[in-house]
């Protein structure tokens, strides 16, 4: 994985950072963070914002079926509208599992969670007003030792929650246009 990150095969729109992993769930472990819009690690961006765990145990851990086991997080902010649909979660969680083919990521035991989340602010964050975030929660054991294609799934479902189309070899991609209010 930190081949893939000073390869540069990352994505225009995101930064691809290495970040310290937890030590205590296995023997070895990598984790990275993505944030759309090129901003810097640490402080989340405005626009999406992941993270990617890789964990190796040789014993294989029984919940795992196998040495690895990959760990996810992505978020990213929704138009409020979007977010009481009640179909965004399926989407989203599709949304990970077609990344995971269209990168050729071979995999068993995936599980997560999609979470919608609505809010409102009020006394001193009333000027806020509405808002909505989406977040996907997602583990999985990959089939081989090669995570490339794990890793480059990732940082496309990243990007896609942030409203990103997914990227294609011959796709040039146009800059996120937000508007602001």
């Amino acid at each position: 994985m930190r081949a893939f990150v000073a390869s540069g095969r990352t994505r225009t729109e995101t930064t691809v950072t290495e970040i310290p992993s937890p030590s205590r769930i296995a023997p070895w472990s990598i984790a990275l963070a993505a944030d759309v819009s090129g901003a810097v690690h640490g402080i989340d961006s405005d626009l999406g914002t992941g993270r990617f765990v890789a964990l190796y145990d040789p014993e294989e851990p029984e919940g795992w079926g196998g040495a690895f086991r990959v760990v996810t997080f992505a978020q990213a902010p929704l138009e409020p509208e979007i977010g009481v649909d009640e179909f965004v979660a399926d989407v989203t969680w599709s949304w990970l599992v077609d990344a995971l083919a269209a990168h050729g990521a071979t995999y068993d035991r995936a599980s997560g969670t999609a979470t919608k989340i609505i809010s409102r602010g009020y006394g001193d964050l009333a000027a806020q007003g509405d808002g909505a975030q989406l977040e996907l929660r997602a583990s999985w054991t990959p089939r081989d030792e090669d995570l490339t294609a794990h890793v480059e799934a990732w940082e496309e479902i990243v990007a896609m929650l942030a409203g990103l189309p997914p990227a294609s070899d011959g796709v040039t991609l146009l800059a996120p246009r937000r508007t602001t209010k």
